[in-house]
């Protein structure tokens, strides 16, 4: 039961960090999109 438990934890842990990796240049996009347009907006 605890090597089912700690290969769970282990799991999750790995699919945690996967998906700070994916959402990150997303969320670097999303960034940059978002100041241009304000930029834009600010300047028309």
């Amino acid at each position: 039961m605890h090597m089912f438990r700690a290969i769970a934890d282990v799991l999750r842990q790995i699919g945690g960090a996967i998906a700070t990796v994916v959402t990150l240049p997303f969320r670097a996009l999303a960034r940059l999109f978002g100041g241009a347009s304000q930029t834009t907006r600010g300047r028309a």
